[in-house]
């Protein structure tokens, strides 16, 4: 019997924010394809082929502004993609690129995002080998939505969830919320977008780094934190290894103006989408020398260790507040947060 009440009657916009609705939806889509879906809910599929195993990704794009003040949907597009395949342990190589375009669009509007692809690309040595284009009629999409698949190959063995042991530390490779805050702000006329830049970057450099560096081994598991933010990613793994993730609120790294426009706004960091943001799980007697690897690229300085995964009875996402207090970080049912990406 198909589990038809877990995602409900209708699809509603709750259902794409990352969240548990998000999860359901997945699992649902996952159990009707039956036996020709053979994911295993990581950010990229683990194909094996005569020549060896290849790492591949698809992802939509729907980012809600499309243009922002320091990228646009086309890097965040090669970005993401980038990223899901990298988090893999894998080297990116190829993209595919579909783009809906709703008539109106002005083409210099058409060409900012594909000069932005084409440098995000550049930037993180990948091509793209195919490609689709479509036109609708106004008002039938937001200006422009992106489709991409990603191909990458594996230099080193495949990292996954599984790999994560108890007392692995959890570590960031640097702050959060900065992706949500500049797009609301952009969006709303907040005025936070002049000093909080979106995070957006491609990250297979940062990760290729530090998977060859002396400590690489003891990276045993990496995921992208984007919808739903650090708590789903969390969760995730909570439900994976059965293990707890606890965290030190202090450790966090939130930029000051990123924190007062949460607080502003009323919504939690950790539960912001990000585009240039991983969190790694690490060996704890390597954790500090992984630290220093990050710390060491552009894309890693901010790093932080920001907690441990646990062995605990009834496990949870769980986080030390500045007086001492342990708290539970409960899973989003649906959007704290609008669409961003």
């Amino acid at each position: 019997m198909l589990k038809t009440t877990t995602v409900g009657e209708e699809i509603v916009l709750d259902h794409g924010t990352g969240a548990r609705l998000s999860r359901e939806l997945i699992e649902f889509i996952a159990e009707l394809l039956g036996d020709v879906y053979v994911g295993e809910m990581e950010d990229s599929a683990i194909v094996q082929t005569a020549g060896g195993p290849l790492a591949v990704t698809t992802d939509s794009f729907v980012v809600d502004p499309p243009f922002f003040g320091n990228g646009d949907i086309g890097k965040v597009a090669v970005c993401g993609t980038v990223n899901d395949l990298a988090v893999l342990g894998a080297e990116p190589r190829y993209l595919t690129l579909g783009v809906i375009l709703e008539a109106g669009l002005p083409v210099a509007r058409f060409a900012t995002v594909l000069r932005s692809i084409g440098d995000a690309s550049r930037e993180a040595g990948v091509v793209i080998v195919a490609g689709d284009t479509k036109v609708v009629r106004p008002g039938e999409a937001d200006q422009i939505y992106l489709n991409t698949t990603g191909i990458g190959v594996f230099r080193t063995p495949p990292l996954r969830m599984a790999h994560v042991a108890a007392g692995d530390s959890i570590l960031l490779t640097g702050p959060i919320g900065n992706h949500t805050v500049h797009l609301l702000s952009v969006r709303e006329g907040l005025g936070f977008e002049r000093d909080v830049l979106s995070d957006c970057a491609p990250l297979n450099g940062l990760v290729s780094t530090v998977l060859r560096s002396p400590h690489g081994r003891a990276v045993h598991s990496i995921r992208d934190v984007t919808r739903g933010g650090l708590t789903a990613v969390l969760h995730e793994y909570a439900r994976a290894t059965g293990l707890t993730p606890h965290l030190v609120e202090q450790a966090l790294p939130i930029e000051r103006p990123v924190r007062m426009a949460c607080d502003m706004l009323g919504i939690n960091p950790m539960n912001a989408a990000n585009e240039g943001c991983l969190c790694l799980f690490v060996g704890q007697s390597a954790a500090d020398e992984v630290l220093g690897v990050l710390h060491g690229h552009p894309y890693g300085h901010q790093a932080a260790i920001v907690g441990t995964m646990v062995k605990e009875d009834g496990w949870d996402v769980r986080i030390t507040r500045p007086d001492g207090r342990v708290d539970s970080i409960d899973e989003l049912h649906g959007a704290e947060l609008p669409r961003l990406c």
